[in-house]
């Protein structure tokens, strides 16, 4: 059995410090295997210029955020999921870390589907999905807005994932329902990790609908925090049981799959 989690926070737009000291009190004598923070946790959402977002973001190593998720990770002796802004040379991304229980870089996934104005100032993601070993768990991650396109889930589920972690900052009323279909679909684990409260800059607000939870692959929801406030909850649950792909005793999700007849999937849309 494994013991996992969200952190839902409200993070003030630019004060990552401040942020940060938040976090760790929200988290004093937690004991988990796995936590998940949500998309740019430490920073906020709502960057309105590439300088802004240049100022906050951070290279894989070495940056405030990251050395702050390593130190955590090894003091918790837990594995660590969380966004953040990622400085590449000249290039930005919205990221997320992967870090192990002993305060190890697990590696990064870039996110691949952005949302709305993160078209103005991040890159596409590059690194695909991919699944991490994570306290003896193997961990899909993908960010926010990937939720709407089930072929992320799925690649993860089909690269062996047991639960997917899911930082997001979500403004739209469905990915939670829809977070719901991908555990069935996949019969995995999820772990949504989303923010609340506003972010506002001149006359942009951007809401967001916290609600973080965690589903199980029988489409339960385990945990779910309310929409308003910081929240963390933890879980005790067995990964093997994402490992049964049975439906029913004639019906498995992977043998009876037909990958022959999906070949459009991949076709751009005339």
């Amino acid at each position: 059995m494994k013991k996992v989690g969200y952190v839902q926070n409200e993070p003030k737009f630019g004060d990552v410090e401040g942020n940060l000291e938040r976090v760790s009190l929200l988290l004093r004598d937690l004991e988990a295997d796995l936590l998940v923070f949500p998309e740019l946790f430490s920073t906020g959402y709502l960057f309105t210029s590439v300088r802004e977002l240049e100022k906050l973001s951070e290279e894989i190593s070495g940056g405030i955020t990251i050395k702050f998720l390593e130190r955590l990770s090894s003091e918790l002796s837990c594995s660590i999921v969380a966004g953040f802004p990622e400085k590449a040379g000249k290039t930005f991304y919205n990221s997320a870390v992967a870090i192990k229980e002993n305060g190890d870089i697990a590696g990064v996934y870039r996110k691949s589907h952005l949302f709305l104005d993160e078209k103005l100032l991040f890159s596409p993601g590059d690194t695909g999905f991919n699944v991490f070993n994570l306290s003896g768990m193997k961990v899909g991650i993908m960010i926010c807005f990937d939720w709407i396109f089930p072929e992320a889930c799925r690649v993860l589920a089909l690269k062996g994932a047991e639960i997917i972690a899911h930082p997001a900052n979500l403004v739209l009323p469905y990915a939670q329902t829809a977070m719901l279909a991908r555990s069935i679909e996949n019969r995995v684990f999820t772990i949504t990790a989303n923010r609340s409260g506003e972010d506002v800059s001149g006359e942009k607000r951007l809401k967001f609908t916290g609600m973080s939870q965690i589903t199980s692959p029988k489409m339960e929801i385990l945990a779910r925090a309310p929409e308003r406030g910081e929240h963390v909850a933890v879980v005790e649950i067995d990964p093997s049981e994402a490992r049964n792909k049975k439906i029913t005793e004639r019906n498995d999700l992977w043998s009876d799959r037909r990958p022959e007849l999906y070949g459009e999937i991949t076709k751009g849309v005339s």
